[in-house]
């Protein structure tokens, strides 16, 4: 399981979400089968609509992110319930590139440098909501901040980061998002920009030893912070045979029939890998509701 831990500044005018993802990425991996580079795209976004999905109020309320870049990787989404729980899908997997300038991993070669960042949120009204901004960076944190700050209008910072053994195995996963409410003084965005100036990368600090509340508690240092709560978080794929049956109805009567000629039709959920399966008989019954 991962965490998120939120805590607060003295003056309520500030407020970050940490998160240890480690095992959420880890089980991206194993689900996605995806090659290092991926695995640290993908694990970031999904981190990132964890931290955005956790800001949400109604329990039923949901985030989807999608990053549609000009990279080998394709087309990235994720989405996040309010409780922070994630899935995730990306379009190519596997992508091999050489390691960047800084002898990291390419995310923003995978991702790539032209496209946009797009966010969904469905709040239970009778539209969702929804957003866009040009990829500025493809490196993901940076492109959800200019998110925030271009469309929803709140001042954020968001850190996310991925360390991927030789083995393709997660060594550690996490990032935070702080955001200030419209009343932070002047004197707050001040020290926040000199911790962040000050603060190591978030592998790096997680390689240290450093856990999800002392990360936390450290963005905010200086402002008196205090934890206001801590959420067990998972990859979470809410997917049912009831939902399949739905969208399978929604395709429309002509394709049902033509699926209706073979034996078995097989439908496979892109977030889980999870294979449905529906007899001849079950489709023609899809037909006749």
């Amino acid at each position: 399981m991962g965490r998120i831990v939120r805590v607060i500044s003295k003056d309520a005018s500030v407020v970050c979400s940490a998160i240890d993802g480690k095992d959420i990425v880890g089980e991206i991996e194993r689900i996605h089968k995806t090659s290092a580079v991926v695995t640290a795209a993908l694990g970031r976004l999904s981190l990132g609509a964890s931290l955005m999905g956790f800001g949400l109020k109604g329990k039923d309320d949901t985030v989807t992110v999608r990053l549609n870049g000009d990279g080998p990787a394709g087309a990235l989404i994720a989405v996040a319930d309010s409780f922070g729980n994630v899935k995730s899908y990306v379009q190519n997997p596997v992508v091999e590139l050489p390691l960047n300038s800084y002898g990291k991993l390419d995310v923003r070669g995978a991702v790539g440098r032209n496209g946009t960042l797009s966010v969904v949120k469905d709040l239970g009204l009778k539209e969702p909501y929804s957003g866009q901004v040009p990829i500025v960076s493809g490196e993901i944190a940076e492109d959800i901040t200019s998110y925030l700050a271009v469309s929803e209008q709140i001042p954020s910072v968001c850190a996310l980061g991925v360390l991927v053994n030789p083995d393709l195995t997660v060594a550690n996963a996490g990032g935070y998002l702080i955001q200030l409410l419209p009343f932070a003084p002047e004197s707050a965005i001040d020290v926040i920009e000199n911790n962040i100036k000050n603060l190591k990368s978030v592998t790096q600090l997680y390689s240290q030893g450093m856990t999800v509340d002392e990360i936390a508690l450290k963005t905010l240092e200086g402002l008196e912070p205090n934890i206001l709560d801590d959420f067990e978080v998972n990859y979470k794929c809410d997917c049912s045979r009831d939902r399949v049956s739905r969208a399978l109805q929604s395709i429309g009567e002509a394709d049902l029939r033509e699926m209706a000629n073979d034996e078995i039709t097989e439908v496979q959920c892109h977030f889980c890998d999870k294979v449905y399966r529906f007899t001849s008989a079950e489709v023609e019954a899809l037909i006749k509701k």
